[in-house]
């Protein structure tokens, strides 16, 4: 037993557009549109499943639905970000340097505060007392 090849046949968008035109000219159905033009299975499905999408397609965008790629997945990649107002720009910059004054400033008093305590204990070493 040996199995049946699929082909991914991929057809131009003028192929689609004159096989639909033709299908719904002369009011053919899927089975005898397919036979004439040889359409073949593909991984969709058969030729008639094929052939009921473009239709849906051409009935649905017109003609420039088949100029469009629509294999694969779409893209979900990250939204592009607006750009913020003037006002609020210069507003997030105003805090951001406010910030930065006030981590300076704990920084500084920090320091101070090791300074000190480095100080104390070293005094309290020297005069014998222990720290409690």
């Amino acid at each position: 037993m040996s199995r049946k090849k699929r082909f991914n046949t991929k057809y131009s968008p003028e192929f689609k557009l004159s096989v639909i035109m033709d299908m719904r000219e002369n009011r053919l159905s899927y089975s005898e549109t397919a036979r004439k033009y040889g359409l073949v299975k593909n991984s969709m499905g058969g030729a008639m499943e094929t052939l009921h999408r473009w239709e849906r397609i051409y009935l649905e965008e017109g003609a420039a639905g088949f100029m469009t790629e629509r294999r694969g997945r779409k893209s979900t990649g990250r939204p592009r970000k607006q750009p913020l107002d003037k006002s609020v720009e210069e507003d997030l910059i105003a805090e951001n340097q406010r910030l930065k004054e006030r981590i300076q400033y704990l920084e500084a008093e920090n320091e101070y505060i090791k300074k000190l305590s480095a100080l104390v204990y070293a005094e309290e070493q020297k005069s014998g007392k222990k720290r409690k």
